[in-house]
């Protein structure tokens, strides 16, 4: 088992996931992650840990790289209709023509990206910026 889920009610649920003990919380109203942007979210996740276990296999450093997601909903049949990630990469000054190929192809064939239905149109869009961006949460 990877997760226990209890619906707490009020369109809200509480999963946590067994192994480490961590939890989130899904809400229906607006006031947390949507099951729909856990989604979302996921893919932003899985392309930036999918290119930093690349990365760091081959001496490369991507911290503080950025994954921005968007999604949008379509209405007949209620479902997420398409996925936007605007990666960027930090500190790339140093990564080969080569290495971005190859973290661009890895990228892209993420788990998650592999996962989704083929009828979510999935737009990703890599940047690769000199100097560590800040980030804030």
């Amino acid at each position: 088992m990877v997760s226990k889920v209890i619906y707490k009610g009020n369109l809200r649920t509480h999963a946590t996931h067994i192994e480490s003990g961590n939890a989130i919380i899904t809400d229906g109203n607006g006031e947390s992650f949507s099951p729909p942007d856990l989604t979302a979210a996921s893919l932003g996740c899985c392309i930036l840990t999918a290119m930093g276990r690349y990365a760091e296999k081959n001496g490369i450093t991507m911290d503080e790289s950025i994954a921005n997601v968007n999604k949008i909903m379509s209405e007949v049949p209620r479902r997420i209709g398409q996925i936007t990630v605007d990666i960027f990469i930090n500190n790339s000054s140093s990564i080969s023509p080569e290495h971005r190929k190859q973290l661009e192809e890895i990228g892209r064939n993420c788990s998650v990206c592999r996962s989704l239905h083929p009828d979510i149109k999935l737009i990703i869009n890599i940047t690769y910026l000199e100097d560590v961006v800040e980030t804030k949460d």
